[in-house]
């Protein structure tokens, strides 16, 4: 997780800021947000969660994607539970809370959950080195347990906390140490990583009867979070001091030697390589600016390729060595062509992204307040270039932050591409996906917060939908894939920042992309990435057959059509559509004219938003069903949240609970079964409020979400 400051709330010193509108914004009346077992988002009968026993534990199959071992030829979609708990979210929760929130997590539709920060929650308050809080391991250890009963498997940080399991210090969501670099070049703190492990994952959960490293449950081991040498090098840069810390110096200088040979060698590669700089006395400098392109960067970038990728192995020899036999990945963020080729060897490839990302809780944190589509879904498309094709890929964070006032978008964005380019496991980060209740009394559950998803009624609308889509399958996997070549170092640059030019993962909002060694045939990305013409590509897989001829992308207006025509982006119109058998959804920021999906018609909103309609009985499609969910998901604030700035992009004070949804309606025509049909509210909590329901016709009529019942975003139609 970004979020430097993770477990302090600063919520104080509000700046006013435009009043709103009393009657825009419509107070949630749910305090408890327990599921009953008959509820409509109940969705354990429709997405159910099989034992988690022997012969049934995650493997990598033939496919290169998640199989249980069981079933080897059956490729497994994961709906991720994030779990980043601290003090101030409420801590990992009692026996009683564990046992509801897993069975809870699996009603949601969640099949695995990653534990992200447990050493930082191990260690709080602690003064001495492993001395774990007996009642926080007593918490998680049951807590897994918990999960395992549901049938939802476990993702595990080898390390979260920049802290690691080093006692006495109270800043462990800081980036305050420079553990994560050390673990390069210091044995010490390599065997301080090594001896965590064996600790936490080799003692018996008591609960389980085994040890976390032996569990079938254990899918897969993140080695440490987000810990690529560049990235943390910018997590940690300060003003006033070198960009590269000094310690990189000797092992580089090293590299060079054995690369170069000789000074006279190397000064034919860099023309700014100075007098005093000699390979023979180790007195190669740094450089000293990562902004500043250079044929040192460049080296320097291939450096880190030879390390990370020299490491990464001896962490997973390390960890074999305990007896774990699950999947392992390292380097789950940052985009660039350089940790593109230290990912090459990894069993399974991990990657976060934002859309909008905020970095603090205090007063004058900001956001752009910029939709996901002016720019193409660009943070989907940096992750899914980072993907090795044949691999698992799994999302470990993502999320469209709070307030950005399009995170309407997420919802369908980012499990619809997921579920098109077949990716297996999609994680929105998040302190919990879900709660129990509101109004508790943790300073980060006291009004709606970034990475806080579970009090956001947007958000989880979002992902009510992805259980759908993403998980269900409703959007189908493309049969189309544009392999970007990789040839190895010599595919670096003089940038340290560079990445797959935009204009080429544009490719991924039609067919599946990732790396590649080879390509069959000529849709391959080539390199240089420069000389590649993506519209010759289009017309290639056209010619080729494998992308239909009424295919309606058109790379210069920025529409763009899946091979599988279900997905198709209007960008100037500011419009994602799906077209599903089981699914029809449409987020936008503009509705200037009637969209119709195919059995859905939106004819008119008040407002921007997300409109969905799903299947939730047996049947195949829309048009046969008797019972559909749908989802209409505006904007929600804090009560009595300010902004320094009349576009809300300087937070003042977050306010306070309830929190409130934007009043809007959309107006909808359905091609349904003849009969009569009723629309029912659902309340956030999942009650179906008959009393507020109304009989409508299919061939019009208005969708608000101002129920008699509350605000809301879910709905029940119905067919009597």
């Amino acid at each position: 997780m970004r979020l430097w400051a993770y477990w302090v709330a600063a919520l104080i010193l509000a700046v006013s800021s435009p009043v709103m509108a009393a009657d825009e914004w419509l107070p949630v009346r749910e305090t408890s947000m327990v599921l009953s077992n008959q509820s409509p988002l109940d969705f354990s009968s429709i997405l159910s969660n099989p034992p988690i026993e022997e012969g049934s534990q995650l493997l990598t199959g033939n496919q290169g994607r998640f199989v249980r071992a069981n079933e080897p030829d059956k490729p497994v979609r994961l709906l991720c539970a994030s779990l980043a708990w601290s003090p101030a979210s409420g801590g990992f929760p009692s026996h009683a809370d564990a046992d509801l929130y897993a069975a809870q997590l699996a009603k949601h539709g969640y099949n695995i959950a990653r534990l992200h920060f447990v050493d930082a929650s191990l260690m709080f308050g602690r003064t001495r080195d492993f001395d774990f809080d007996p009642e926080t391991l007593d918490r998680v250890h049951y807590l897994l347990a918990a999960l395992k009963r549901n049938g939802i498997y476990w993702i595990m940080d080898g390390l979260s906390s920049w802290r690691g399991a080093y006692g006495g210090y109270d800043d462990r969501w800081d980036p305050s140490s420079d553990l994560k670099l050390a673990l390069y070049f210091d044995d010490k703190a390599f065997d301080h990583w090594l001896e965590f492990q064996r600790r936490f994952l080799t003692s018996v959960n008591p609960y389980t009867g085994s040890a976390p490293v032996h569990d079938n449950a254990l899918a897969l081991i993140i080695l440490v979070n987000e810990n690529n040498i560049e990235f943390d090098s910018i997590v940690r840069e300060r003003d006033g001091k070198p960009h590269y810390d000094e310690r990189l110096k000797l092992p580089f200088n090293a590299w060079l030697k054995q690369r170069y040979g000789s000074t006279e060698a190397l000064s034919q590669a860099w023309p700014d390589l100075k007098s005093g700089e000699r390979l023979e006395d180790a007195s190669i400098e740094l450089p000293g600016s990562r902004y500043e392109d250079s044929p040192r960067l460049k080296d320097l970038q291939a450096f880190f390729v030879s390390v990370e990728k020299t490491v990464t192995a001896r962490m997973s020899e390390a960890l074999r060595g305990l007896g774990y036999r699950g999947e392992i990945s390292n380097y789950n963020n940052w985009p660039t062509i350089q940790t593109t080729l230290s990912r090459e060897d990894l069993p399974v490839v991990t990657m976060n992204t934002y859309q909008d990302w905020v970095g603090s809780y205090s007063p004058g944190a900001t956001m752009t307040q910029k939709s996901s589509i002016d720019d193409s879904f660009n943070y989907m498309r940096l992750i899914a270039a980072a993907r090795w094709l044949g691999k698992p890929f799994v999302v470990s964070e993502y999320d469209h932050l709070f307030w950005n006032r399009y995170r309407y978008e997420a919802g369908l964005v980012m499990p619809a591409y997921a579920s098109q380019q077949g990716w297996d496991v999609l994680c929105r980060h998040a302190h919990g996906p879900i709660i129990l209740k509101y109004n508790e009394p943790f300073p980060h559950k006291k009004a709606m917060l970034p990475y806080a998803i579970a009090l956001d009624p947007v958000a989880r609308a979002g992902e009510t939908l992805a259980a759908l889509l993403f998980r269900r399958g409703d959007v189908a996997t493309s049969e189309l894939t544009f392999p970007f070549l990789v040839r190895g170092t010599e595919d670096l640059t003089d940038d340290m920042q560079a990445r797959e030019p935009e204009r080429l993962t544009e490719l991924g909002l039609v067919g599946a992309i990732g790396m590649a060694k080879a390509a069959k045939g000529n849709l391959g990305v080539g390199q240089p990435r420069s000389t590649v013409d993506p519209q010759a590509i289009l017309d290639a897989a056209k010619t080729a057959g494998l992308l239909s001829k009424d295919n309606q992308t058109d790379l210069k207006t920025g529409v763009y059509e899946s091979d599988t025509g279900e997905l198709l982006l209007d960008r100037l119109r500011g419009q994602l559509r799906v077209m599903t058998p089981k699914t029809e959804a449409v987020a936008f920021s503009t509705l200037r004219e009637p969209v119709n999906l195919g059995s859905v018609r939106v004819e008119a909103s008040d407002g921007d938003g997300l409109l969905a309609v799903s299947v939730l009985d047996d049947v195949e499609s829309i048009a046969q069903s008797r019972k559909l969910l749908v989802i209409y998901a505006t904007d929600a604030h804090n009560t009595d949240m300010q902004f320094r700035d009349d576009e809300e992009k300087v937070i003042a004070d977050f306010g306070r609970l309830p929190v409130l949804i934007r009043r809007g309606y959309v107006d909808l025509s359905l091609k349904l079964a003849e009969g009569q049909w009723r629309l029912t509210p659902i309340t956030l909590n999942g009650v179906a409020s008959t009393a507020a329901g109304q009989e409508v016709s299919p061939t019009g009529f208005r969708l608000s979400n101002d129920a008699a019942s509350g605000p809301t975003t879910f709905f029940l139609l119905e067919r009597s």
